[in-house]
């Protein structure tokens, strides 16, 4: 078999080796060596491995955004396949250019793999959680949500430092199986076994502490509605739609909840209007007699007929006033806002609703002394907004959202496993409703204590601590992935320098 298609097929292996790793299958371990068959024949076409990799890792893993463009955004399958491999190609670049970039180093450096591709592979995943808006979907380190001691570092270095050790990893296996008598193979390998034990120590201990316990607490319910995603917004199923949460509380109710948590616009009007079915909701809660965080599209008069709409969570206390309101801050492009809308006029949203979102604000809601800090959706892949909730004062972190446009895929899994960190990494209880699943209750350690099936009418009660720990991610932030950075751009120099020399 010529060599171009042993270093494709290996790298396309490796993509899905990698992508195998992830919900669903899950098979965690996998994420330890699928970089391997890309590693042992990446050198003569660096650049195409790491391309072909990517394309095999995201097109697996992101194969449900077919369901979303063709069943819920309208499109033609023939565009939604465009656009799916249109967004393929620029995911793939992720992988290409460390790859391509580490193999440079060690032409022009004499710098292994093993110390250039880990540094370069965060940097990426860290740039695409940037750039154009950010999607960082899938990064390595998330395989790993099932493997509790080897993710309890996120509180210090947040995911990236998890994907580090991924990568470090297989480099040091690649080495070791393709030079097995080279004494730098054994010196690295040596001291990738030195840090994977002080990893896996303090995963260790941080597991044997009491992070879940908390002075105080909080009963919480989680409604599921389970409400189709083609009648979310029709008109005629708004009275059925409510009576089936206003129902489905009623019974939560009965186990004494202190806070009942609805997902993301479970009203499909505006909560803020003196409607009837407003109205009704609100006096619910004062029947019951608890406070209710209730997901509901917003909207603020900014000028005669002009006005901002907002993806919106509201605290209605437990004697039916609304007490708080907080907005979604990072929005879906092409689903809530169309980028450079004047520009690109033409296009529609996916995501049928009121129009054009704006941005919000971090604005904890205040809860009998205490502060919840509401993440909207698919904001719970972003670490910086829950850190920033917690740096506010946030005692409880809230992932309310609406994963039904996923249909039965492995989306809402994926989803379920990057939110895990966000609990890790600031040491917060989080609480998450989802109006078809997974509905969950989270630990500070990332376990699920609790959850819900997919597609069901549930409800869920229990116990959650309140306050957040004092971690260095909180403290810091991403430090771990800017130092990934800021040695990229300086090898990178050198690497330019010693070429032109």
């Amino acid at each position: 078999m010529p060599r171009i298609d042993r270093v494709l097929l290996s790298a396309g292996l490796s993509g899905l080796l990698l992508a195998a790793a992830f919900p669903r299958p899950d098979f965690y371990p996998l994420a330890w060596v699928g970089l391997l068959p890309m590693l042992l024949t990446m050198r003569r076409r660096p650049f195409a491995a790491g391309f072909t990799c990517g394309l095999f890792f995201f097109g697996a893993v992101l194969y449900w955004l077919n369901i979303v463009m063709t069943t819920y955004g309208g499109l033609a399958p023939i565009f939604s396949l465009l656009a799916y491999f249109f967004l393929l190609v620029y995911l793939a670049l992720y992988f290409a250019v460390p790859v391509w970039l580490s193999c440079r180093c060690e032409d022009l450096l004499n710098l292994p793999v093993l110390l250039t591709l880990p540094v370069f592979w965060v940097t990426a995943e860290y740039l695409r959680g940037l750039l154009l808006t950010g999607f960082p979907w899938a990064l390595l380190g998330y395989s790993q949500q099932n493997f509790a001691v080897a993710i309890q570092s996120a509180d210090v270095t947040g995911v990236h430092g998890v994907s580090f050790l991924l990568v470090l990893v297989n480099c040091a296996l690649a080495w070791i199986i393709s030079a097995p008598r080279s004494r730098r193979a054994r010196i690295g390998f040596g001291l990738v076994v030195l840090v994977c034990c002080s990893h896996f120590g303090y995963g260790f201990w941080r597991l044997s502490q009491p992070l879940a316990k908390r002075a105080e607490t909080l009963k919480v319910a989680l409604v599921q509605g389970n409400i189709d995603q083609a009648q979310k917004w029709d008109p005629a199923f708004q009275r059925t739609n409510v009576d089936k949460y206003l129902h489905l509380s009623a019974q939560a109710a009965l186990k004494h909840p202190d806070l009942v948590v609805w997902p993301e616009a479970a009203t499909p009007f505006y909560l803020q209007d003196p409607i009837p079915l407003a109205r009704r909701v609100k006096r619910e809660a004062q029947q019951l007699g608890s406070t209710f965080l209730i997901g509901s599209p917003a909207y603020r008069e900014v000028g005669p007929e002009q006005f901002e709409y907002f993806n919106s969570a509201y605290l209605i206390s437990a004697t039916g006033r609304e007490v708080g309101r907080s907005d979604k801050i990072h929005l879906v492009p092409f689903g809530e806002y169309v980028p450079l809308g004047k520009l690109l006029s033409f296009v529609d949203k996916m995501v049928v609703g009121v129009g054009d979102f704006s941005p919000g604000t971090i604005r904890p809601l205040r809860l009998n002394g205490h502060q919840l800090g509401v993440l909207i959706c698919y904001e719970a892949i972003f670490p910086e907004l829950a850190r920033a909730y917690v740096q506010g004062g946030a005692d409880l972190l809230v992932n309310i959202t609406n994963d039904a446009w996923f249909g039965r895929s492995s989306a809402p899994y994926q989803l379920l496993a990057m939110t895990r960190f966000r609990a890790i990494e600031n040491r917060i209880w989080l609480a998450r409703a989802a109006n078809t699943g997974i509905s969950a209750l989270i630990s500070p350690a990332g376990k699920v204590v609790a959850s819900g099936p997919l597609f069901k009418d549930f409800f869920l009660t229990g116990t959650v601590g309140l306050g957040a720990g004092h971690t260095l991610y909180t403290r810091c932030g991403d430090v771990f992935a800017w130092g990934c950075l800021a040695l990229t751009a300086l090898i990178a120099l050198l690497a330019v320098r010693r070429r032109r020399a």
